[in-house]
């Protein structure tokens, strides 16, 4: 029986290996599919005006971009692995065409160092979130309430434009997605738990999907935060 429970273990934390693997790897793909879409866009000023040039179509944008994100969280049971698959990544290239916007700001060197920074970081607390004993709930509650509490902030921001205040918004949401970061990772490990051994590969790759586009999102939320924090630096 011993022998017995520890080959489910092992098999256990060799799946738990493949699936965080294929959570980065559908991440990474995401990422360099938005990397890819932005620099496009952002380098032609009259698709950039085509695509973000009035207010009908950057609506239009971003109600796609929610309806693919409720799609994929809300039919993980029914949908086919293609289809997780096809709204990821077109989720992953509406994400680039409205961050080619916000790119053309800033300068390729700050673009370059914020995303240094912000990946080591995200490599850092993903780390911590697979080594660590500790039940990372509680910090991803309070993080999930300070992301209310910090979205509330950059609305009321919008009416007195305070650079201070955007600064530390800044700040607050480097620290918030790290947080996040940390217990989404913790949350992804244990899914694979729950599901053991028996989950068909079909499941398996959807299941990564939505892990992927969970980090993907910390990610790119951490990396906006941190571009805003180098941004101001360099303009002093």
């Amino acid at each position: 029986m011993q022998d017995h429970n520890q080959s489910i273990l092992q098999n256990i934390q060799a799946r738990e290996r493949t699936i965080l693997k294929n959570v980065y790897l559908w991440m990474s793909a995401g990422l360099g599919v938005t990397a890819l879409l932005a620099f496009v866009v952002a380098s032609s000023p009259s698709l950039l005006y085509a695509l973000m040039g009035n207010a009908f179509g950057l609506i239009l944008l971003v109600i796609a971009q929610f309806a693919l994100v409720f799609y994929l969280t809300s039919r993980l049971e029914t949908m086919s692995q293609s289809s997780a698959i096809g709204a990821f990544l077109a989720y992953s290239a509406l994400n680039g065409v409205m961050l080619s916007s916000i790119l053309i700001v800033y300068t390729g060197a700050v673009v370059s160092k914020a995303f240094v920074v912000s990946a080591l970081m995200f490599a850092s607390m993903s780390v911590y979130a697979m080594t660590t004993q500790r039940d990372l709930n509680r910090i991803g509650a309070y993080a999930g309430m300070g992301l209310w509490g910090l979205i509330i902030a950059m609305v009321i921001n919008m009416l007195f434009k305070s650079p201070a205040i955007d600064y530390l918004i800044s700040i607050v949401g480097v620290f918030l997605f790290l947080g996040l970061t940390a217990w989404d990772t913790q949350k992804i490990v244990a899914l694979n738990r729950q599901y053991g051994t028996d989950i068909d590969e079909e499941t398996f790759t959807k299941l990564s999907i939505i892990g992927a586009l969970t980090l993907y999102l910390d990610f790119l939320n951490l990396f906006l935060f941190v571009l805003r924090i180098f941004g101001r630096s360099s303009d002093r």
